[in-house]
């Protein structure tokens, strides 16, 4: 078993002992279905696997209460559970159920590779009864030591951690299949998710998006190079957040008596994959194209917030020159502020300096890909990704 299934079977698992349903949720191809199995395998007879894009799977739920019902004492595995929206509803009585029969925990996990209305439906129905854990792809931290080298979170950073791109030998091979991914998911499963959007439009958005990476979202100029409206650039991308492959970084909204700027930052989140839209296969290409600065500051992110999930991530900007990449608003108040560069002798901006005073930041980091940890003036602290990681794991 790799790092990324153990420690993520270990956490699903502890869910499981303490909620009568677990909602899965994560990427196409990010590994769900694998922790699925781990789990069906080490519960033997006491667990049922159901996969909903298969026609006799949900045959096998036409009277889906009396079916469920009748798997008392069983972890009832549903794969790609969105499918059949209707099944929550019954889901919630049947939790109760088994609830009053002696079985308050471990009855279901639901697996989903699209969050929002998964997310929705599982808080409106089994409110109480759930809890929810993302897969993300792997992670620094899943993967290497404290110690890891920059040419070991290059390397990951070049292909993203898509267990299928990370783990070939071969990096035509990890290109190739990111490749295929991306076709895959627009002309066979986004369609399948229901939504009649024209493979070619979203290929060309999705592509604007990775060049166009870590920048302020203007709608309006994605819609006119699209030549569709502001509204319709605006569902495109809700669906790509939905699916887990786009992020939108939220501006910091204090109150601070300064003029900040409101729009969202957007970033395709695995970086593999904005290597794979811009036709870039190795490090030698991506450090010579515009987009290496962007693309390692969108990679250090998704690294920052899967450290410590339940974190607050925004950025922060005024329209006088104050700037951070990423505040990070912890659960027990602190408030860090993070600039990300690329280069190996980094340095901030006076910007820097100001954001982190109008913010009250506690601590200030500048993540970039150097070895050791050192401080620079202002008890700003260099440091690389994976440090920084584990930085906030420590602290979590």
């Amino acid at each position: 078993m790799n790092t990324h299934s153990r420690a993520a079977q270990q956490q699903l698992s502890l869910l499981l002992r303490q909620f009568p349903a677990v909602v899965l949720i994560g990427s196409r191809q990010a590994g769900k279905t694998t922790l699925a199995q781990l789990e069906l395998q080490s519960r033997a007879e006491s667990a049922l696997y159901l996969d909903l894009e298969l026609p006799s799977a949900q045959r096998q739920l036409d009277d889906p209460e009396a079916f469920l019902l009748a798997q008392k004492n069983r972890l009832v595995i549903l794969d790609e559970v969105q499918r059949i929206p209707e099944l929550f509803a019954v889901l919630r009585g049947v939790i109760d159920v088994r609830r009053r029969e002696g079985e308050p925990a471990g009855q279901f996990l639901l697996l989903g590779s699209a969050s929002g209305a998964l997310l929705q439906q599982a808080s409106e129905s089994l409110a109480g009864r759930v809890a929810t854990l993302e897969l993300t792809p792997f992670q620094a931290r899943e993967l290497f030591l404290p110690t890891a080298s920059s040419a070991q979170i290059n390397a990951l950073w070049v292909r993203g951690g898509f267990p299928l791109s990370w783990l070939p030998d071969d990096a035509a091979a990890s290109m190739r299949w990111r490749e295929a991914f991306i076709t895959t998911y627009l002309e066979r499963d986004i369609p399948a998710l229901g939504p009649r959007i024209p493979a070619i439009t979203l290929r060309r958005l999705w592509m604007m998006l990775a060049h166009v990476q870590g920048q302020l979202l203007n709608q309006s100029q994605l819609a006119a190079s699209l030549a569709v409206t502001g509204q319709t650039v605006a569902r495109y991308i809700d669906l790509l957040c939905d699916l887990m492959l786009v992020r939108r970084l939220p501006a910091w909204h204090g109150n601070v008596g300064k003029r900040l700027v409101r729009a969202p930052k957007v970033y395709v989140r695995d970086s593999g994959l904005v290597h794979a839209l811009l036709g870039l296969p190795d490090l030698e290409n991506i450090l010579a194209h515009p987009v290496a600065g962007a693309s390692w500051e969108g990679f250090v992110i998704e690294q920052l917030l899967s450290a410590m999930p339940g974190m607050e991530a925004s950025f922060y900007r005024t329209s006088h020159g104050a700037e951070a990449n990423v505040v990070l608003t912890m659960k027990n108040g602190e408030t860090w502020v993070v600039e990300i560069k690329r280069s190996s002798a980094p340095t901030v901006s006076k910007g820097f300096h100001l954001a982190a005073v109008d913010v009250g930041a506690t601590r200030k980091l500048l993540i970039a890909p150097v070895e050791n940890t050192y401080k620079i003036r202002d008890d700003i602290e260099v440091m690389s990704p994976l440090a920084a990681v584990y930085l906030l794991a420590g602290t979590a």
